[in-house]
């Protein structure tokens, strides 16, 4: 199969679809790899780093999209790539549908095939290509959050682990998933007084179990989180609910139970943000005020560390991308049933219900996929 990989042009986006590593474990298994020049230098990697493995470096996106069997990416396809996707053509990256009707449109209509990372699951009922990335968010998470928090950006001025005879910031976390956990590593190391909230007792038991009750945890429900909002300084989003939009979580009249200068994290933004007063942002602009609570919403937020990032995230999608390479896509996914959960788009039909559910679109089964 002939891979591609362009470069990504999504504001600040620094991260890139494959590392050389992986690059040179597709060409071992004697496939051909292009790559846009330049698309690995934000996260480290040179065209001669691609060179030195067998790759093949082209000068534009619009090459590479038109020789390619498959385009591997990171981020979902901007509107000026997915005009050059084709029918029959491959997929593999990030697409968060639920809350992006033109992308899920045109996906649809240029025939493709697109397997979102954020739907493969595995055995445990994880989402392994999400997961690394999920990581990265949650420990940005807190850092990004004490910045707005300064008082410089609009922030109350607040420091996260405070000074001895001052109290520490407090933080709240809605979601005690993978980003939730690793927010809150980060916020404790920094000192802050931590609570996770999450609908899950076990998972709650089990936080309270690894942090030794250096945190608080709490059941997750409106009125659990309206009496938190007046005492917290920070309030980091961090649920998921696969493939489909996020909930809603806190309404903008709510923000006035928060004291001015507090900060707002949605690392839900992907999925159309957990706040009802979120909107993305980027890199570049990652604040702004609605009733005088700061709102970071950065949409990518581990391209902020790229080379950290596309390491971690390479090292997740390697093996997937081998088989969807070697076998072809609908192979590859009638062999595994946990790839096959990332089909969200073949043939121009939508292939994954909870992004038909949140869009009002039909939608056919991944299995039904397969026969087309």
């Amino acid at each position: 199969m002939l891979i591609g990989c362009p470069k990504e042009i999504k504001p600040q986006e620094f991260r890139v679809g494959l590392t050389p590593a992986a690059a040179g474990e597709a060409i071992a298994r004697g496939h051909s790899v292009i790559v846009e020049t330049n698309a690995g230098i934000g996260a480290g990697f040179t065209d001669e780093d691609y060179v030195a493995i067998g790759a093949t470096v082209l000068d534009t996106a619009e090459e590479v999209f038109a020789k390619a069997d498959m385009i591997v990416k990171v981020k979902e396809p901007q509107a000026v790539e997915r005009k050059m996707l084709r029918e029959g053509q491959l997929l593999f990256t990030y697409l968060h549908l639920a809350p992006d009707p033109e992308q899920t449109r045109d996906l649809l209509d240029s025939g493709c095939t697109a397997i979102a990372y954020e739907t493969v699951t595995d055995r445990h009922g994880g989402l392994p290509l999400l997961a690394p990335m999920s990581e990265v968010a949650g420990r940005l998470a807190p850092q990004s959050g004490s910045w707005a928090l300064q008082k410089a950006n609009g922030g109350s001025g607040v420091l996260m682990g405070g000074v001895p005879g001052v109290r520490p910031a407090n933080v709240a976390i809605i979601g005690g998933g993978v980003v939730g956990a690793a927010a809150a590593r980060v916020a404790v190391g920094m000192g802050a007084n931590v609570t996770v909230l999450d609908r899950s007792v076990p998972r709650l038991s089990y936080l309270d179990d690894v942090f030794m009750g250096r945190l608080t945890t709490q059941y997750s429900d409106m009125a659990g989180i309206a009496e938190l909002l007046p005492r917290m300084d920070m309030v980091i989003g961090a649920v998921l609910i696969p493939g489909a939009a996020a909930p809603k979580l806190i309404s903008r009249e709510q923000l006035s139970l928060m004291k001015p200068g507090s900060v707002l994290v949605d690392v839900a933004i992907d999925q159309g943000g957990c706040f009802e007063t979120s909107k993305a942002t980027t890199h570049a602009e990652p604040i702004y005020d609605v009733d005088g609570i700061v709102h970071y919403c950065v949409a990518n937020m581990p391209g902020a560390v790229a080379r950290t990032s596309t390491i971690a995230l390479g090292n997740a999608t390697m093996p997937f991308m081998l088989a969807l390479a070697g076998k072809g896509w609908k192979q590859a996914c009638a062999d595994d049933e946990h790839l096959l959960n990332g089909l969200n788009v073949h043939a121009g039909k939508l292939t994954y219900a909870a992004v038909g559910e949140a869009l009002g679109l039909d939608y056919i089964s991944g299995a039904d996929a397969l026969k087309i």
